[in-house]
């Protein structure tokens, strides 16, 4: 006899086979809120024909908005998911709809929060932890778990109807007609954003122009920076150290302090690079010349290096005016670069079109960055 709400998950593959989903290799997993305060978003159990499924709330608490923020520092991101399978929200039945998402806790609170009053069904699909539209776009969020899933949650056996509620963010992972033939699901494309769902759904289903919308403005754009900015830290840290070393051999001032002071000196063009890539450029991309983000970057780039070479000229040489002028925008451009797969701006043969350009040109720059460098400090000119 069950003792709560159990999330099935299978302990291996099945070959990805829904009609294995029942295979011996399928075992019941712990309850979705074993383990103290792991999953204090379950908050009771549905009984239905297949047994309990665990009931979520609809708040969306500090712990939530904590652990958001965590995650966009980077900080357990990997680990910030729940189990999949289905879950509901409110009490319902067997004629309440479906809603898919991704198992992404950001995607998944996201989507709960917005769906208070309402009686619905959730099926979370495994995609390892990345929400709905990146999912899509590497296939974790795809035809062959979405049907996979249907089967592993026994959802025939739940549901009356045969409708399934996908965002419209995960159709290039999605084949609709793919669906129907091998689990008998008719997929319904719903609403770029969360909070557009219970309109969505008070609308009979038909989205408006605004909910088909994808947007990506200032605040989108800027909530992925903590995350790219966290990436730079360990190339950051061992470049101090190179710098320190450099200062070390060059012979500059002996004190530890003085090092140290000579050291983050040197530091501030690179650290003016990092931040021009991760938040201004993103912070100003609409209003930036040209399409391309590597474009955008190593032309702001290039204008943070001009403004840094132009305060230092009285006290740098030609060669170092010209190194950062090499060194500084690949470093932009590269960091503006990662913003590619998360926007609204390109697509996915865009992104790999860009970096065939773009990671060769970063990489010409820098090398001769750095030989106009080494060689400065060989023969010292």
């Amino acid at each position: 006899m069950e003792k709560g709400p159990v999330a099935r998950e299978c302990s291996c593959s099945c070959n990805g086979d829904p009609q294995n989903s029942e295979n011996r290799c399928c075992k019941p997993m712990p309850p979705a809120h074993a383990g103290e305060n792991r999953t204090p978003w379950v908050i009771g159990a549905i009984e239905t024909s297949t047994g309990k499924i665990p009931q979520v709330s609809t708040e969306y608490t500090p712990r939530d908005r904590f652990g958001a923020w965590k995650a966009r520092w980077g900080i357990g991101r990997m680990d910030y998911k729940v189990p999949p399978g289905l879950y509901g929200v409110g009490n319902p039945d067997a004629n309440s709809l479906v809603l898919v998402s991704a198992n992404y806790k950001m995607s998944f609170d996201r989507l709960r929060s917005e769906l208070k009053g309402l009686d619905l069904w959730i099926l979370v699909l495994d995609t390892r932890g990345v929400n709905v539209w990146c999912a899509a776009g590497k296939g974790t969020f795809g035809t062959e778990e979405l049907v996979h899933r249907i089967s592993q949650v026994r959802l025939p056996e739940i549901v009356t109807h045969r409708a399934l509620i996908v965002p419209q963010l995960g159709a290039p992972g999605v084949s609709a007609h793919k669906v129907l033939k091998l689990s008998g699901f008719r997929v319904l494309y719903g609403p770029v954003r969360a909070a557009d769902v219970p309109a969505f759904i008070g609308r009979g289903l038909k989205a408006t122009a605004a909910m088909r919308e994808v947007r990506f403005d200032m605040r989108d754009r800027l909530v992925l920076a903590p995350f790219e900015l966290v990436s730079t830290v360990k190339p950051a840290l061992l470049l101090l150290a190179v710098l320190f070393l450099v200062n070390l051999i060059a012979g500059k001032e002996g004190f530890a302090l003085s090092l140290v002071s000579h050291t983050l000196a040197d530091f501030i063009p690179y650290l003016g690079a990092v931040l021009t890539g991760t938040v201004l450029t993103p912070l100003l991309l609409p209003y930036i010349p040209g399409p391309a983000f590597a474009w955008k970057g190593w032309l702001m780039g290039l204008l943070w290096a001009g403004v840094y070479v132009w305060f230092i000229a009285s006290q740098a040489s030609w060669t170092h005016g010209l190194f950062y002028l090499l060194i500084l925008p690949p470093i932009a451009s590269y960091l503006a670069m990662n913003f590619t797969g998360c926007s609204t701006y390109t697509s996915l043969s865009g992104v790999a079109k860009e970096m065939k350009f773009a990671v060769p040109a970063q990489l010409i720059s820098a090398v001769g960055g750095i030989i106009l460098w080494v060689g400065g400090l060989l023969l010292g000119f």
